[in-house]
């Protein structure tokens, strides 16, 4: 099921980030790197839980979720741009028509996608280590807010205001930044703060990316290597390690979208983690329709190479853990429907992972020490990436703005 889409639009204005208005809550240093000491002397925030905010885009945990799940993915603009106007309308329809085959395919998977427990155990895990790693900012208070499926954004949002937050980290569970994910996530954080919280009661900072950390290499090597063992000695350093990602249509690609790249750069790192042990490719899957796709397509380089190589691993290297593009698509699909299936395996999900759970805690530890507010690729992104309704100056979004409201 293919989620990448964006509309047109015109480009934010993300330049002016050190304003005279935000000087009091600002100090601008290395071009995105804010200080915002306020943060550090504000009593109310010192003494508010930290909120880790999972950010996803979800699916549904149920099948009777399957139809909103798809109404609010379609009814999406910016990730899928049917018509401004009629968008929501259309939505409903196609949502209707796709949702019996959708949810058979969720049910021949367990009865739903389990993206919402694994992001509600990994959340809670990495809050308990920042604890005891990152005192000063403690306590901290695991959230998931998820796009299209429960709890979604504004639902998340409205419980971390009845639990009296005032500072939250959007903890994008997109390990390699896309627009057309993470910015979507953004977008729409952007557009409840404006609805839900026009006082700023929530002061709000953003991982945005981390695809080359040292743990998440480490622990994609670990699963690849236990996944290796099932194959027999003689032939282990033969299987083929393919790399597999969400694709991305060729016109998002086109806009300069930072996703191929980031992919490919945890692709290196892992293998440098490997020592290069094994030949691998990285591969494009989940593409649709009849627009140009980013490619080397999963299921075609699967067709040419199965019957001929040793071995095939699959690696879910873009998802943090599973879901129906791993557990259906690649399990069931690529795999089940295949003549040579005994020659082909699935690198474990991250999931549960200790050495992905601890990866992610120093993620967030190094981003609370640092207090950056967000990347310094970010504004670029932004600059880059099209959208009916966009986040226009990310200083809008990030840091202390409860003096602008005196």
């Amino acid at each position: 099921m293919a989620l990448f889409w964006v509309s047109k639009g015109l480009g934010p204005n993300v330049g002016n980030l050190a304003r005279s208005q935000y000087s009091s809550n600002f100090v601008l240093t290395n071009g995105s790197k804010l200080l915002y000491s306020s943060l550090r002397n504000a009593k109310d925030v010192r003494s508010s839980p930290t909120a880790i905010v999972f950010m996803n885009m979800g699916g549904p945990s149920t099948l009777d979720e399957t139809h909103d799940f798809l109404y609010e993915l379609f009814s999406d603009n910016d990730l899928i741009p049917i018509s401004q106007k009629y968008q929501r309308y259309i939505a409903k329809q196609i949502a209707r028509f796709r949702t019996p085959k959708i949810q058979q395919q969720y049910s021949e998977i367990g009865g739903g996608s389990p993206i919402r427990r694994w992001s509600e155990h990994q959340a809670e895990k990495v809050c308990k280590i920042l604890d005891k790693s990152c005192p000063e900012t403690a306590p901290h208070k695991p959230y998931v807010a998820f796009r299209y499926a429960r709890p979604l954004t504004d639902e998340t949002y409205k419980q971390l205001m009845d639990d009296g937050i005032k500072r939250a980290v959007a903890f994008s569970q997109y390990p390699q930044f896309s627009y057309s994910t993470t910015g979507s996530s953004l977008n729409e954080l952007w557009r409840q703060i404006k609805a839900l919280d026009p006082d700023r009661s929530i002061n709000w900072s953003v991982i945005d990316r981390w695809p080359t950390h040292e743990g998440l290499a480490n622990a994609f090597a670990e699963n690849i290597k236990k996944k290796l063992q099932e194959f027999p000695e003689d032939i282990r350093k033969d299987v083929v390690l393919l790399f597999s990602a969400h694709s991305l249509p060729m016109d998002v690609v086109n806009t300069g979208d930072a996703y191929p790249a980031e992919v490919a750069s945890t692709v290196h790192r892992v293998m440098e983690v490997l020592n290069f042990s094994n030949p691998y490719r990285l591969v494009w899957q989940s593409q649709v329709g009849p627009k140009p796709w980013l490619g080397a397509q999963t299921a075609e380089i699967t067709k040419f190479l199965e019957a001929n190589e040793k071995g095939l691993i699959f690696i879910p290297i873009a998802f943090t853990s599973d879901h129906i593009e791993t557990l259906h698509e690649v399990d069931l699909g690529i795999i089940g429907e295949s003549d040579h299936s005994h020659k082909l395996k699935r690198c474990d999900s991250l999931n549960g992972s200790e050495t992905f759970i601890n990866a992610l805690a120093d993620v967030a530890k190094n981003h609370l020490k640092k207090q950056e507010l967000y990347s310094r690729q970010l504004p670029l992104d932004f600059k880059l990436g099209k959208s009916n309704d966009p986040i226009k100056d990310l200083s809008l979004v990030f840091g202390d703005h409860s003096k602008d409201q005196k």
